[in-house]
């Protein structure tokens, strides 16, 4: 219990002045300042008993596999456990047979809170330092969160583990004093737009997850992206729903039967967010307006048309492109909606950008 990756299990409480300063040397020290591991690697062809016995000789509770001088994945005692063990896997089997990937990095140069806030999009546990190109070491989760006790970002991980909409909605109604602790400390608002993003990505993720399972999985792949201020990752306390659903195109005979899906889906998701907190769009820019729900053709085909019918309303509607990012589902759809654009913009529509440009100096900052 002793062992650095336990010890918060049996620290003492802190004093207030002890977490106020632990607080604030999260976002003030970069992680070249800290003590981060050793690498422990092994080739992809070592057996997975030898690589067991090489972590237990490192007291260490991951291993990183190499092909040449690549890291390529890593082991961790879950792995083990889930993937050897349970699922009866030989010992003598190699290891790149039940290692995970991808890797997740992070430069020396970074922030703690962004370590933190990193570990937590991305759900690793582990995360390798880099310096100058080259892996240096790496942290665990907990050993950052065993030095960050006291820190609001450990809130975020208790809001991964609520399961009710009922503890979502407490979750969120607990953000405005987590913002005001840290702004009471001088933190700048940058790290608090993020604060709030990462915990109203992570309550929309958790609902995602849940109406998906209850309705049975998708009958496509697709994509539920969110857009304006969230999507921007500038989220304030006072936020609406901003988001939009893009599903891959289908047969005819399937046609009807996956849009009904997305539309139920998206309008169950909307009505948990808004339950929890997350008010209706009053503008209707949201999934469970049927309009903000298509598939990726009908979308390149809506976007061909705002820009080609250059109006100030469409203009808007285009805007809202800029700001979309990815929460849940297939990237790739996305990505192929940037390339049609890309090509689109390209194209000379004088009109258009005027618009977008008159819509742009419209908001002036506060």
């Amino acid at each position: 219990m002793l062992d650095e990756e336990f010890a918060h299990f049996v620290k003492s409480p802190a004093s207030f002045e002890e977490s106020y300063f632990a607080a604030d040397q999260l976002y003030s020290r970069k992680i070249e300042h800290i003590v981060y591991k050793d690498i422990v690697a092994c080739t992809s062809d070592t057996p997975i008993y030898e690589v067991a016995r090489t972590m237990a000789q490192h007291k260490v509770s991951c291993a990183f596999i190499k092909d040449e001088d690549h890291i390529i994945g890593y082991v961790t005692d879950m792995t083990l456990r889930d993937r050897v063990i349970a699922q009866q896997v030989a010992a003598t089997a190699p290891i790149v047979s039940v290692m995970d990937n991808p890797i997740v990095s992070i430069s020396n140069q970074a922030y703690l809170y962004e370590a933190v806030l990193k570990m937590f999009h991305t759900k690793s546990r582990y995360l390798l330092v880099e310096k100058e190109g080259k892996y240096v070491g790496f942290l665990s989760r907990n050993r950052l969160l065993s030095e960050q006790g006291q820190s609001p970002l450990v809130f975020i991980q208790s809001v991964k583990l609520a399961e009710t909409g009922d503890e979502l909605r407490d979750k969120w109604n607990n953000v405005p004093e987590i913002i005001h602790q840290l702004l009471a400390r001088g933190v700048n608002a940058e790290i608090a737009n993020q604060v709030i993003t990462t915990v109203a990505d992570s309550i929309a993720l958790k609902v995602i997850e849940k109406v998906i399972k209850a309705m049975g999985e998708p009958p496509a792949k697709f994509v539920f992206m969110v857009t304006g201020s969230e999507g921007r990752k500038e989220q304030t306390l006072m936020t609406d729903q901003d988001n939009a659903i893009i599903y891959e195109d289908k047969a005819n005979e399937q046609r009807e039967y996956v849009r009904d899906y997305f539309l139920k889906f998206a309008r169950e998701v909307s009505d948990q967010l808004n339950t929890i907190g997350f008010s209706y769009c009053t503008g209707g820019y949201m999934a469970s307006n049927p309009e903000w729900t298509h598939s990726l053709s009908h979308w390149k085909n809506n976007y061909k048309m705002w820009i080609e019918e250059s109006i100030p309303e469409n203009a808007i509607k285009f805007s809202t492109f800029f700001d979309c990012r990815r929460l849940y589902g297939d990237q790739h759809i996305i990505d192929q909606l940037k390339d049609f654009l890309t090509v689109e913009l390209r194209k000379p529509n004088e009109r258009f950008f005027a618009f977008i440009a008159k819509n742009a100096l419209q908001y002036e900052p506060p």
